[in-house]
């Protein structure tokens, strides 16, 4: 079993959770914390994930957008090849230490950086200034 994430790492994970939230509800996307994306032999569970309406299963075939924080020695940028054979629309990866928010869009089936989200109505500037303020 793996440890548990630390204090910074979940308090981080919450603010997105609450900057997010709103542009979700707006775009009709469901935020949801770690589920797993992909199967019971392969998954990965990111830190959140929005949803199209009705993706109520344990495992999610994919997402529309997932939200990896990184965290010391982890693998976060590993599983880019795995959210793109999954078809995860966009990734946002928020590295604490530099506090800078990565936004990757899959292009012809790989993941490009973006200023603006397509799905919903924020990038990684505006969410970047957002968790500097609070």
């Amino acid at each position: 079993m793996n440890p548990p994430a630390s204090h910074e790492h979940e308090r981080l994970v919450m603010l997105l959770a609450r900057l997010l939230g709103p542009y979700a509800d707006a775009a009709g996307l469901e935020l949801t914390g770690a589920v797993a994306i992909g199967d019971p032999d392969d998954y990965r569970a990111p830190d959140l994930a929005l949803h199209r309406p009705g993706a109520a299963e344990q495992w999610h075939p994919t997402a529309a957008l997932v939200v990896e924080v990184v965290s010391p020695n982890d693998e976060t940028w590993a599983k880019l090849p795995f959210y793109g054979a999954h078809r995860v629309d966009e990734l946002v990866i928020l590295d604490p230490q530099p506090r800078r928010v990565h936004w990757r869009a899959l292009v012809g089936g790989e993941y490009r950086s973006v200023e603006q989200s397509q799905l919903i109505d924020v990038g990684p500037t505006g969410v970047a200034k957002r968790i500097d303020r609070l």
